[in-house]
């Protein structure tokens, strides 16, 4: 599987349910979501646009992208939101490659600014699970997601900061419904 068969794989509406364990503090969080996530073309709008707020021609973005967007459920404190992520793989290793986000969905330091110069860096395993890895200055964050079925699939993470904060979280997510249309298959006679 390469970081495109990943992204469709995922195309649809999840529900999500998480578990936030800040291990600095010790306090825990629950939260639940609802994701769409949309398979997106190298040429749609959304993705060009990443690719010029990172200085990536929009020609490496030669895949696609995805939207993701999540509604957070019963939790006021919680905000909606979305991003794009498109990813540039490695011209040598499709499985690897970095994978460019939107800016204004960069990760808040404790303080709530933004994290400048934050990278990520995607690997997809034999195993087919798909490692995230992202850092900055002061911010470090590792995101493993992986499927248990084609409806089912798990995604861990542990974020540190610089401040010496660290927050562990786990999320099941069940797929709802594809938002991408069915194929037609032609009737043979």
């Amino acid at each position: 599987m390469d970081i495109i068969e990943f992204f469709e794989h995922s195309a649809g509406k999840w529900f999500s349910q998480r578990t936030l364990h800040n291990l600095t503090s010790g306090k825990l969080q629950a939260g639940k979501s609802e994701l769409k996530i949309e398979i997106l073309s190298a040429s749609d709008p959304a993705v060009i646009k990443v690719c010029s707020e990172h200085s990536i021609a929009p020609t490496l973005a030669t895949l696609a992208g995805i939207r993701v967007t999540w509604n957070v459920v019963a939790d006021p404190n919680q905000k909606n939101g979305s991003t794009v992520l498109v990813p540039i793989p490695n011209s040598d290793n499709p499985k690897v490659g970095k994978l460019l986000k939107s800016a204004d969905s960069y990760p808040k330091n404790a303080l709530g600014k933004p994290t400048v110069g934050f990278v990520t860096t995607y690997i997809i395993g034999e195993d087919d699970v798909l490692t995230l890895i992202g850092e900055s200055e002061d911010f470090y964050a590792t995101e493993r997601l992986w499927y248990l079925m084609p409806n089912l699939r798990i995604r861990t993470s542990v974020v540190k900061e610089s401040s010496g904060m660290t927050v562990a979280s786990f999320c099941s997510e069940i797929r709802m419904g594809v938002s991408k249309p069915a194929t037609e298959t032609a009737v043979e006679t």
